[in-house]
């Protein structure tokens, strides 16, 4: 490695619904100037777009104060993205971000190589490229992020599988519920997300538990036929707390949510035939004690010729880092 190459670094951006997160990512995988700030998606895609501009200026402004050299920037962001890093269609979670041309945008605008992914696709990066020592070595596996939908990816020897389109691993979006099912913000009805992303499970919080819960308040509020249905005072954290203490109402559900969590995992297992899953988002935070119950329902369900020497489930060990990470390393990929 000659001294520039000591020096150079990515500009790593994950853009969520919620936040966006950058960093600065040296080829080692370090990351520095972290950052944090709200999306502020409902100001517009205009908006948005010029945010994202300054921030990166921002990052390469600082990148050259610390005496790196910035070599490209990174993005992984919601929504459908095409091989040409252009936006082919996101939710309602970045109200009319569909049709950005976020990679030519982010190129003229900072004058530097950039590589735009989907969000969860940047995370599975990262996960494959620096994660934990549960993770190490792995370079084969499906990451399945369930936040306030369901996200997904397929990493096959470090890297992610994209499909003719760039749009593979829509798992949320398998149809779980073919007769009644829950109407999904994509437009169709019964998806996977309906039932095990977080939104999902407040929901059932409510229905299982009424509007009250061991004393928690829970003040619902839903917007029928809406995949993004808010229970604002819902936290599910209270529910795992009260479960591990042997509550058995708190059990039933947690019991229930892994149930239906599984479901979704039993068709991946039998189309792909994968021997490793990385469970990410929010909820991975409950490790062990939801993990090893998502695996024993998936376990009972599937067909015994797909369990080999087993179907081993981590959850996803670089945090809020992960999509910075893991869209840098895109970057470094194309290079």
């Amino acid at each position: 490695m000659n001294e520039n190459d000591s020096k150079e670094t990515v500009i790593g951006v994950d853009l969520g619904g919620t936040r966006i997160k950058t960093g600065l990512v040296d080829r080692s995988g370090k990351v520095s100037a972290f950052r944090s700030f709200p999306t502020e998606s409902e100001k517009g895609p205009g908006y948005l777009l010029e945010k994202l501009k300054r921030s990166c200026e921002q990052a390469v402004g600082e990148a050259r104060l610390l005496g790196l050299l910035p070599i490209g920037i990174g993005i992984g962001t919601a929504g459908f993205v095409d091989t040409d890093g252009h936006i082919a269609y996101a939710t309602d979670n970045l109200r009319g971000w569909t049709g950005t041309r976020l990679r030519s945008e982010l190129e003229q605008a900072s004058d530097l190589p950039v590589s735009v992914l989907n969000d969860v696709h940047a995370a599975a990066l990262g996960e494959a490229w620096k994660g934990g020592p549960a993770l190490l070595g792995l370079r084969d596996f499906v990451c399945i992020t369930l936040g306030t939908g369901i996200g997904g990816c397929l990493i096959e020897d470090g890297r992610i599988v994209r499909g003719r389109d760039g749009y593979a691993g829509g798992f949320g979006h398998q149809i779980v519920q073919s007769e009644g099912g829950l109407a999904c913000g994509c437009g169709a009805s019964g998806c996977w997300e309906m039932y095990a992303s977080v939104n999902a499970l407040k929901r059932l919080m409510v229905e299982r538990a009424g509007r009250t819960y061991e004393g928690l308040p829970i003040k619902g509020s839903s917007r029928t036929g809406i995949a993004a249905i808010e229970y604002s005072a819902v936290d599910p954290r209270r529910l795992f707390d009260s479960a591990r203490s042997g509550d058995r109402q708190a059990v039933a559900i947690v019991d229930e949510y892994a149930a239906r969590v599984a479901t979704g995992l039993v068709n991946l297992i039998h189309a792909l035939n994968p021997g490793d899953f990385v469970i990410g988002g929010a909820i991975a935070a409950q490790g062990r004690f939801l993990l090893d119950r998502i695996a024993a329902e998936t376990e009972r369900r599937i067909m015994p010729v797909y369990r080999g020497d087993g179907i081993r489930f981590h959850a996803a060990t670089l945090g809020e880092y992960a999509g910075v990470v893991g869209a840098a390393q895109s970057l470094l990929q194309r290079l």
